[in-house]
């Protein structure tokens, strides 16, 4: 049996909701349940002693809102928040959720959140010879192949299914092709994922807080799940 690499935990004040999520989660060998909780409270207990990769997080629970938990914790795992609520996804994801699933939630459409959860947290191989030893890439762009020199990119942001690279030569390249997708591409020395939306080359930041970095006139905000690795990389 392939032994799981990720852990989760369930926050739901409803027990049908967390066995739900429970038989979800039995077809993803990787991922490791650790517990459910229907009390919030009982759930930061938890958090304070255990971390874990990733949470499944209602909002409307008695004592503690889910956005509330998130606010208040310390240990940045990734969120997936699960509601019978429509309205609070513009609030969860100005808290950099990484997906927002509404109640009762078809098993395709969890899959999808895992998939991108997988995707977020993969071990890259960025590290290999191959590609640190690289000097270009090759994008897809208006019909052409672009080559373009790594120092020459200094933002790529995701547009839905498409990337923009903005370089300092060929102006905005619009690529179809995802953010995670063309991180595997780039060299981990020079580039930074900051956000789920934003990789920046390093060397193009002039100034940076705990908040955001300064490419030209841009001001890039630093994703929640990210300022930790973005702080001590760029410290």
């Amino acid at each position: 049996m392939r032994k799981p690499h990720h852990t989760c935990i369930i926050i739901d004040d409803e027990p049908i909701a967390i066995r739900i999520i429970k038989e979800h989660l039995s077809a993803f060998e990787s991922i490791e349940c650790l517990d459910g909780f229907t009390n919030p409270l009982k759930a930061m207990e938890f958090l304070g002693t255990e971390k874990v990769d990733l949470i499944f997080l209602d909002i409307n629970m008695p004592g503690l809102s889910g956005i509330d938990l998130l606010k208040s914790l310390m240990h940045k795992a990734q969120i997936i928040f699960t509601t019978a609520y429509r309205e609070y996804a513009v609030d969860a994801f100005d808290l950099d959720a990484l997906d927002y699933l509404v109640k009762p939630i078809p098993f395709e459409r969890f899959v999808k959140a895992i998939n991108r959860f997988l995707d977020t947290t993969s071990i890259s191989t960025n590290t290999s010879y191959a590609v640190e030893s690289k000097k270009n890439i090759v994008l897809k762009s208006d019909k052409k192949n672009h080559k373009v020199a790594f120092p020459d990119i200094t933002i790529i942001e995701s547009l839905d299914n498409y990337i923009k690279v903005h370089t300092l030569n060929k102006g905005s390249l619009i690529c179809y092709e995802s953010l995670s997708g063309i991180e595997k591409e780039l060299p981990q020395n020079d580039f930074l994922r900051i956000h789920r939306s934003f990789i920046v080359n390093i060397h193009h930041i002039e100034a940076f807080t705990a908040s955001y970095v300064e490419i030209g006139d841009r001001k890039l905000t630093i994703g929640r799940n990210y300022k930790e690795n973005v702080i001590k990389k760029l410290e």
